[in-house]
C-alpha cells in the first residue's frame, strides 16, 4: 500500500514537472530568442570590426577604447545623458508616485478621469512636438510673443537651436512626459493595498500620514515601487527621439546629443554595427548597475 501512494506521488510530481514546463517553456523560448540572444549578439559584436557587408573582424576592446578616449562625440552625450538621467529620473519617479497617492484618496467616480488625465502625455506619441510650438524661435512662438509684448527681449530667441536653452527645454518635456511611466503601477498598487493595515497601524501607534506611507504603503507595494523604478530608468536613459524631433540631429554643437542619438549616427546611419554594439553595451551595463544601485535603496523602505 505505501508503495502505491509512494507512486502515486511521483507520478503527480512528474505531472506537476511536465505542466510546468510547458506552461514556461514558451515565454522562456521567446525570451531567450528576442532578449538574451540580441543582447549576446552585441556583446560579441562589440569586440569586432564589423559595418555589414563584410564579414565582422576581431579588434578586442578597441571600440571600447576609442568610445571612452578618441570619441568626443560620445563623451558629450555620456555627459548630457547622465545629466537628463539624474534630473528627469528622480523628478518623474517620485512625481507620479505623490500624484498617484493623492488621485488614490480622490472620490471614485472622478478618480478614473483624473488617471487618464495625468497619464495621457506618456501613452500620446507625438505630444511634445506642442513644445515646439510653444518655444517656436520665431515671434509666433507663445513663449517668445509673450517676451517680445512685454519687451523682455528685443528679438525671437531660438530656444531648440541655441545651446544655452537646448538641454533645459529638453529635460522639462522628458519630465513631462516621464510622469506616467511608473504612474499605473503605483495606483493599481495602492488600490492593492488592504484597508486593515491601517486600522492596525494606527493601533499600533502610526500618528500622520507620512508615517502611514512610510511604514505601511510603501511597504505594500514593493513590486510596484521596482516596476516602477525600472521603467523610469530605462526611460531617463534612453531619451533620443524627443531631442532629435524637438532640436534637430545633430544639435547644434551636440549640446543635447544624448547616447541614444549616438548609438542611432552609427548603427542606422554609418553601419558600423561593431562601434554601435559597443555603445549600446556600456549603456546596458549603466542601466544594470543603476538598477542594481536602485533595488538596494528600496529594500530599505519602511525600515
Amino acid at each position: 500500500m505505501a508503495k502505491q501512494n509512494k507512486s502515486h506521488t511521483m507520478g503527480w510530481r512528474t505531472k506537476d514537472k511536465i505542466f510546468s514546463i510547458c506552461y514556461l517553456g514558451p515565454f522562456v523560448i521567446l525570451f531567450s530568442l528576442f532578449t538574451i540572444l540580441p543582447v549576446g549578439i552585441s556583446i560579441v559584436l562589440s569586440f569586432t570590426n564589423y559595418n555589414v557587408f563584410q564579414t565582422p573582424n576581431f579588434v578586442f576592446l578597441r571600440n571600447y577604447l576609442d568610445l571612452l578616449f578618441s570619441d568626443d562625440e560620445f563623451l558629450i552625450a555620456i555627459k548630457n545623458t547622465l545629466i537628463i538621467a539624474v534630473i528627469t529620473g528622480p523628478i518623474g519617479y517620485f512625481a507620479s508616485l505623490f500624484v498617484a497617492w493623492f488621485i488614490n484618496d480622490l472620490n471614485p467616480k472622478i478618480r478614473p478621469l483624473m488617471v487618464l488625465l495625468f497619464y495621457a502625455p506618456s501613452i500620446s506619441g507625438g505630444v511634445y512636438m506642442i513644445w515646439q510650438i510653444m518655444f517656436s524661435g520665431d515671434a509666433s512662438g507663445y513663449a517668445n510673443s509673450l517676451l517680445l509684448y512685454f519687451n523682455l527681449i528685443d528679438e525671437p530667441i531660438q530656444w531648440f537651436t541655441d545651446p544655452s536653452y537646448m538641454l533645459p527645454l529638453v529635460i522639462i518635456v522628458v519630465i513631462w512626459m516621464s510622469l506616467g511611466a511608473g504612474f499605473l503601477s503605483f495606483v493599481a498598487g495602492l488600490r492593492g493595498i488592504d484597508r486593515s493595515y491601517y486600522e492596525v497601524g494606527y493601533i499600533e501607534g502610526i500618528r500622520n500620514r507620512w508615517q502611514e506611507l512610510w511604514y505601511i504603503t510603501l511597504p505594500s507595494m514593493k513590486p510596484q515601487l521596482m516596476f516602477g523604478a525600472v521603467m523610469s530608468i530605462t526611460q531617463s536613459f534612453s531619451v533620443g527621439d524627443v531631442t532629435s524631433a524637438l532640436c534637430g540631429f545633430p544639435s547644434t554643437d551636440y549640446a543635447a546629443h544624448t547616447i541614444i542619438n549616438h548609438l542611432t549616427d552609427y548603427g542606422s546611419t554609418k553601419f558600423e554595427m561593431g562601434y554601435a554594439s559597443a555603445i549600446a553595451t556600456i549603456l546596458f551595463a549603466v542601466m544594470v548597475g543603476t538598477n542594481k544601485l536602485i533595488q538596494r535603496v528600496l529594500s530599505g523602505v519602511g525600515k
